[in-house]
């Protein structure tokens, strides 16, 4: 394959991103190159997610797009991988006659063998098997380089069974990573410039306990914790139900463990996280938030809420608005509720119609966005230590990166002095904003502004 170019389109969540680089060092091991463009590829490999209706249709309106560039280059291979791949093996080779490999996401160390297949054989091949290898080992001996931040998966699959999730279906069963392979990789990572480490799972909450790796997830963060040369430690999603108080503990123990955690609550009402099968209350939720912040006085919160799921009646959903109102949290990722293959909540009856789901959608949005803008305006003439990510979209003036609470700050860099991706850098913030801070080195703030400037508001 020397010479040859390969494309990929990632979808999804922060798991699909992980798998997406597995795949590109995998390719590179066959000496073969990406490229940006799908346009000039020999294969074009498309990571696909199914956690909800709209990104499902959006990965068969991709694939339409690639028939016509097909049409045009018959020799281009098409590979679809990822969890619509799981899900729907061989019928999407029905579906979509123009795609020559289907691959779930157990079988991306196979990747290069179902290429060579293909190109050798002219053969359609399709790889859903979940449990013939350890699909975590893959990674060649080179990393990319010149990166501030990078994802490491410490498990995959989920045991929860939460009656709207398809993630059990398509990612298969809880199994964790051993920790000394996981600590390798970040140590490797280090060596390349990787100030930030994201560890990744379903849920990272019960890492270790199935399967015998020895210690549990606030083990682990403590071992991650002690590797020199790394600056901040995340992870994601945390279940409620498998928060521990030594996990609540690590937050106030753990320097480099940043203040941040993503923990679903999905629905404020009894009733409803009862149908969803959660196993936590809506008491013992709060009762979490509480001891979390109780540990970390500035600890950012952030939460998934599901609307409209079935059966949820207006005083369900009046429970909900009012959990987002009570914890205050920095930001939501909301969605309306929508039906999976396999999963429980299908079958359910008492659906809520597509105008219900919309407004209460519409709503939660609106009330968490004036909280999230309350919070960042709050941070305006403070100071924040923002690990520097790359250049914003809006071109060279502009630098971005995070906080350690994983507020986005885009900062204007005017002296273009010394500022490199991978770097912490003071910054005063000039301007919260609906979904980020914006602001300038704080080095230069003063030499401009004086050490007592006030707030200078964007136009």
């Amino acid at each position: 394959m020397t010479g040859k170019l390969f494309h990929i389109t990632t979808m999804g969540c922060q798991m699909n991103v992980y798998d997406s680089e597995q795949m590109e060092r995998l390719l590179a091991a066959m000496d073969m190159q990406p490229t940006s463009d799908p346009r000039r590829a020999d294969i074009v490999l498309v990571n696909t997610c199914s956690i909800r209706e709209k990104p499902e249709h959006k990965v068969y309106s991709h694939l339409g797009r690639l028939l016509c560039l097909k049409r045009k280059k018959p020799g281009l291979i098409i590979a679809v991988g990822g969890c619509v791949a799981q899900q729907e093996g061989r019928r999407l080779l029905k579906r979509a006659p123009h795609v020559d490999i289907v691959f779930g996401p157990a079988a991306i160390s196979r990747l290069p063998g179902l290429i060579r297949r293909t190109k050798e054989e002219g053969v359609r091949l399709v790889d859903v098997d979940g449990s013939a290898v350890d699909a975590f080992e893959v990674i060649p001996a080179e990393f990319q380089q010149g990166r501030a931040t990078a994802f490491v998966t410490v498990m995959t699959g989920c045991d929860n069974y939460c009656t709207y999730c398809v993630v059990p279906y398509v990612r298969g069963r809880e199994v964790s990573r051993r920790p000394e392979r996981i600590l390798k990789e970040v140590e490797r990572l280090v060596d390349t410039g990787v100030q930030e480490v994201t560890l990744l799972g379903q849920n990272v909450n019960s890492y270790g306990l199935k399967n015998g790796c020895g210690i549990d997830f606030s083990g682990l963060l403590e071992a991650v914790n002690k590797l020199d040369g790394l600056k901040r430690i995340r992870f994601t999603t945390s279940h409620p139900k498998d928060l521990s108080d030594g996990l609540i503990r690590a937050f106030g123990e753990l320097e480099k463990l940043a203040p941040h955690i993503h923990l679903p609550v999905q629905s404020g009402s009894d009733r409803i996280l009862k149908r969803m099968n959660r196993r936590y209350t809506r008491d013992s939720y709060l009762k979490k938030i509480t001891a979390l912040r109780q540990v970390r006085r500035d600890l950012a919160v952030t939460s998934d809420i599901i609307v409209g799921f079935p059966g949820e009646e207006m005083a369900d959903f009046d429970d909900t608005v009012g959990l987002v109102e009570s914890v205050g949290f920095d930001n939501i990722f909301a969605f309306k509720y929508s039906d999976r293959q396999n999963v429980a909540a299908a079958r359910f009856p008492d659906k809520v119609d597509e105008s219900g789901k919309k407004e209460r959608l519409a709503r939660v949005l609106e009330i968490q966005s004036a909280i999230t803008l309350k919070k960042n305006k709050g941070l305006e003439g403070t100071t924040q230590e923002v690990l520097v990510e790359g250049l914003s979209k809006t071109g060279d003036a502009q630098m971005t990166g995070h906080t350690p609470c994983n507020k986005t700050v885009n900062f204007l860099n005017f002296s273009q002095k010394g500022v490199r991706v991978g770097q912490i850098v003071p910054v005063h913030i000039v301007e919260g904003l609906s979904h980020s801070l914006l602001g300038m080195p704080k080095s230069f703030w003063e030499e401009r502004f004086g050490k007592k400037g006030g707030i200078l508001h964007a136009a």
